[in-house]
């Protein structure tokens, strides 16, 4: 690191008010960097391996004290179609217990994705508050899914996008939906050659999780069409996967649940007529396209 490339006398500080791990008086935010050279980093993950990947689908139907999810195979079908389409090597797991559950994630990070170029997790599974999922006999922190894979946990897949997809309820809110009016269908020795340098990453850089509905809310399912998000995520993926951004593409996900679905129970007004917003936890550092395999 390049000292001269900062103030004097001034240093990085914790946004904490319990914590002052600095002496140094507060500087601009800007001071120091106005010269500083951009950094020789490619905008796109590099997607020319001799891989795609790996897609593990978390299937579950069947529970030890929860009710049936009726749809979920058709789910597990039509998104294994897809992402081998675009070139994954699908493997499934249907109605694991926990302990089968973490045990293939941590085998799983334990393989070599040195020659892959990126991962893929589908969880489709009953969940509720405070970030918990379901396995077919107990429940678990959804963060256990994305740990074994993240910094040094995982090192062939440093760098790589990480990413995760979570059809899963996440709390009892209804979303009543709400009427439009109209509607149309950090720095580094500049002095080094580019050969030697080298980077320090955050350790959870690269990691994408993309949920069914946002925090405190149902998510719906079809018991015969399946979910809105799988669904919706296959329509998108199978239409843009080769020639579109994966944002551009996710974006596209999020609209086409928004905007082309609601429930339909009429026999029950409370439930009925209601919305379903999808989100996304991104900290990709670079665009990725899933361009097709030479």
């Amino acid at each position: 690191m390049d000292s001269s490339a900062f103030p004097s006398g001034s240093s990085d500080e914790l946004d904490s008010k319990s914590v002052q791990l600095s002496s140094a008086a507060a500087t601009h935010p800007t001071e120091g960097f106005a010269n500083a050279a951009p950094v020789g980093i490619d905008e796109c993950y590099d997607t020319s391996n001799a891989r795609r990947g790996i897609a593990l689908i978390i299937n579950q139907v069947n529970f030890s004290s929860m009710a049936v999810r009726d749809g979920s195979s058709k789910d597990r079908t039509d998104i294994s179609t897809v992402l081998q389409r675009i070139g994954f090597e699908v493997r499934v797991m249907d109605d694991p217990n926990r302990k089968q559950l973490l045990s293939a994630l941590k085998q799983l990070a334990g393989e070599d994705h040195s020659h892959s170029d990126c991962l893929v997790v589908v969880v489709m599974t009953h969940g509720k508050e405070n970030n918990l999922l379901y396995a077919s006999d107990k429940s678990y922190e959804e963060n256990q899914l994305w740990e074994p894979f993240i910094g040094d946990a995982c090192p062939s897949l440093i760098g790589k996008p990480k990413l995760f997809f979570v059809q899963a309820c996440r709390g009892k809110k209804l979303d009543e939906g709400v009427i439009q009016a109209t509607i149309s269908i950090d720095s580094v020795d500049t002095q080094s050659s580019p050969g030697s340098m080298r980077y320090v990453i955050p350790a959870m850089a690269d990691l994408l999780v993309m949920y069914s509905t946002y925090d405190g809310h149902y998510s719906w399912r079809n018991p015969s069409k399946g979910s809105w998000f799988i669904q919706s995520l296959c329509a998108e993926l199978g239409a843009s996967a080769h020639c579109k951004e994966l944002l551009h593409i996710l974006t596209a996900v999020s609209r086409r649940v928004a905007y082309h679905y609601q429930s339909n129970v009429p026999d029950n007004a409370k439930i009925d007529a209601k919305k379903q917003m999808p989100c996304m936890v991104s900290m990709l550092t670079k665009l990725l396209y899933l361009r097709p395999k030479k």
